[in-house]
């Protein structure tokens, strides 16, 4: 018997989101604080940045370089400090279909809501970079049986299915490999790195179920409005560098003052908003709270 006092999981939370329909734009995090900043921004859902963190945890680039331990630490983290449901950058599932199955698992347990594989050739690599090769259709679609059976065995969690096959084979094998993906069980479909207005439109109407776009600036998609984007027939609009560039050309500007003799003050939050974004002010609530005990 179902107890309607039970939290709904982080999936049921996407899931009740996606299903209200419209387009949800998702400003992606890279660690803890981003995370809990789009949070108390009133963004709904958030997508944890494979760019992103491997750039930030281990300063190198996309390509393969950050392992599943690391991801996957660096998820638990996220996870934990927000309750927004998170979307994780899975890669490829790091190694075969086994593999999968466990990250998948992983995943879950580390408390995503959603988990996205894509059919890159391993050591994979930013959707929006040269270089990129996917594997056979075949091997493609037994990634996505192997994640929906662990999500079938295991915890709650939605499966997102990448295709890059855009770059090496043409939109029309996208779709196809996309429309496999849906037909093996995937919740959520994403094709990488659509050139135009019209190939986004023909993802949208081409393919069933929910859709993610992803807006790289200067990156391969154009880069359209929300509105646009819903009309379309998107439900997330994932925007994957824009925090991350924002916060790099804010420690630049700072590095550069600095290094010219100055101080950039007009540049940095107020010492009392940055304490509370951290969270301060609610760490020092609990301590008042379990400090003065009621007798």
């Amino acid at each position: 018997m179902t107890d309607n006092n039970t939290p709904p999981t982080p999936a049921g939370k996407l899931r009740k989101l996606l299903g209200q329909g419209g387009l949800q734009v998702m400003p992606c995090c890279y660690d803890a604080l981003s995370a809990k900043m789009i949070e108390q921004a009133g963004f709904p859902v958030t997508f944890m940045s494979g760019f992103a963190v491997s750039a930030a945890r281990i300063g190198l680039p996309d390509t393969g370089l950050i392992s599943y331990g690391e991801m996957l630490d660096q998820g638990r983290n996220i996870c934990a400090t927000v309750s927004i449901p998170v979307i994780g950058d899975g890669d490829t599932g790091y190694g075969n279909a086994l593999n999968v199955k466990r990250t998948v698992r992983g995943y879950a347990q580390a408390g995503f809501a959603s988990v996205m594989i894509e059919d890159q050739l391993a050591p994979k690599r930013c959707g929006h970079t040269k270089g990129k090769a996917v594997v056979a259709r075949d091997e493609a679609i037994d990634r996505i049986k192997a994640a929906v059976d662990a999500r079938e065995e295991g915890p709650d969690i939605l499966i997102l299915a990448r295709t890059d096959a855009r770059a090496e084979h043409g939109l029309a094998e996208a779709i196809g490999r996309a429309r496999a993906f849906a037909e093996a069980g995937a919740d959520i479909l994403f094709v990488e790195a659509p050139k135009s207005e019209d190939e986004m439109r023909a993802v949208c109407s081409e393919l069933p179920g929910w859709k993610m776009a992803n807006l790289v600036e200067n990156g391969e998609t154009p880069l359209l409005p929300p509105a646009l984007l819903e009309e379309i027939g998107f439900s997330l609009a994932a925007y994957p560098l824009t925090l991350l560039s924002a916060a790099m050309q804010a420690i630049k500007a700072a590095l550069e003052a600095m290094k010219s003799g100055n101080h950039p003050d007009a540049a940095l939050l107020d010492f009392a908003e940055l304490r509370d974004i951290v969270g301060f002010n609610d760490y020092y609530d609990a301590e008042q709270r379990y400090s003065n005990p009621r007798t």
